[in-house]
């Protein structure tokens, strides 16, 4: 995690601000921060994450995706992370992430789809 990408965070922020005050997309708004290339063993990335999520807060993802030399060399094999190291732990971490953002994301389930029970098999529906 370096400086630049706080400041890629802070463009993009002042890129959507100009967007809604134009009126040109009204509904436009941040989804979420994915803290990525975090190395543990530094101060410095443990106070970028600190700092993001106090001005962010809940856009913030809780999964950080650590820095990998994996994670650096699968594409130059033409694979994802999960293909090219699929136990290590930034392949860990995307998985998480999907979770993640799943959960933030997906409709609440009916107690149909809760159910599993196709509706021609449950009587009173």
């Amino acid at each position: 995690m370096r400086i630049f990408a706080l400041e890629g965070l802070v463009k993009i922020v002042r890129l959507i601000e100009q967007v809604l005050d134009s009126g040109a997309n009204e509904r436009l708004q941040l989804g979420g921060i994915v803290m990525t290339m975090f190395d543990a063993r530094t101060n410095l990335g443990q106070q970028v994450i600190a700092d993001v999520r106090k001005h962010f807060g809940e856009r913030v993802y809780d999964t950080v995706i650590p820095r990998s030399v994996r994670l650096s060399e699968a594409p130059s094999f033409g694979k994802s992370i999960l293909e090219y190291a699929s136990s290590g732990p930034a392949a860990q971490a995307y998985r998480a992430l999907a979770k993640e953002f799943l959960k933030r994301h997906s409709a609440p389930a009916t107690p149909r789809e809760l159910s599993n029970t196709p509706a021609s098999e449950n009587p009173g529906t």
